[in-house]
């Protein structure tokens, strides 16, 4: 079922347009990424989807009402970039007070434990670090037991334990139904958490699909190893791209691994160091965002 259904949005300041023609939708138990460069869209594109924002065209709807209406508040959460908060309060204080704000508020102990502040709850927040500032922004997004998340950045500053804490939290949200949309320039946040992603390159969508899907579109999986063969008869196996050298190492590029790897391996047996590499979401992403490439 669609808790977010936008419909070929458009924005634009003054000459500028800054989303064009836009269209996406996110489902219970789903995670959407948003990605693209600085100055692409996103911030614009998520106000727009909160109903913060208005579209110059296009329509968005949340649980089938108007994006920004009480009904939509009431079953959503967000946690954007910038945010301030009352430095004279306690974690424990502002959770409570932002569950106030919902008439079926998330429990405050799975509240905590989903953000990992279990051991810090009577600190105030002009004690916090930045990472644990955004554990704290991270609770007060889930305290109304939203059914539709956004999430912009939320792994910023974070350590590497926290950052983990954090992903297991939103897996666990999807699990429960939560549809999520993730906007993050951690692409390995991306490609660890989305379901599906969507590429924005100057406020139009020029890609989308699962991680997978991206990875294998743009970019052909290597095969490296050590042989006297020539390249131009490595070019002859099945579903080889090209060939090339390095040294004493010869790359095939293959857009189907399994057949080329069945072919090289009969053919050769004896090849030694043999390694297989799959392309990485960051080489998409740099990839697609250098080229001229559309859905």
């Amino acid at each position: 079922m669609a808790v977010l259904k936008a419909t070929h949005l458009a924005k634009s300041y003054k000459s500028r347009q800054v989303v064009r023609d836009v269209s996406i939708e996110v489902s219970t138990g789903q995670i959407v990424g948003l990605l693209g460069p600085n100055g692409a869209g996103k911030t614009t594109l998520i106000n727009i989807l909160l109903g913060r924002l208005n579209a110059d065209s296009g329509e968005v709807s949340v649980f089938g009402v108007k994006a920004g209406s009480l009904q939509a508040k009431r079953q959503a959460g967000a946690m954007l970039q910038v945010a301030n908060l009352p430095e004279t309060l306690k974690i424990k204080e502002h959770i409570q007070l932002f569950q106030s704000y919902y008439p079926h508020p998330m429990d405050y102990q799975q509240v905590i434990h989903y953000a990992g502040l279990q051991d810090m709850q009577n600190r105030y927040s002009k004690k916090l670090s930045g990472g644990e500032k955004q554990r704290l922004l991270f609770a007060l997004s889930i305290c109304g037991n939203p059914k539709l998340l956004f999430l912009d950045e939320p792994s910023v500053g974070m350590d590497v334990e926290a950052r983990q804490g954090l992903w297991q939290a939103i897996r666990d949200l999807r699990a429960a139904g939560t549809g999520i949309v993730l906007t993050t320039h951690y692409l390995e946040e991306a490609d660890n958490l989305a379901d599906d992603i969507v590429l924005i390159k100057q406020g139009l969508i020029i890609k989308r699909g699962s991680s997978e899907q991206i990875k294998a579109s743009i970019s052909h999986t290597t095969i490296r190893f050590i042989s006297n063969e020539k390249p131009e008869v490595l070019e002859l196996l099945p579903a080889v791209v090209n060939v090339q050298t390095s040294g004493k190492f010869i790359q095939l590029h293959t857009d189907n691994v399994n057949q080329t790897l069945t072919a090289l391996l009969k053919a050769y047996p004896n090849l030694q160091d043999l390694t297989v590499s799959s392309p990485g979401l960051e080489q998409a992403f740099l990839k697609l965002n250098n080229s001229g490439e559309e859905v």
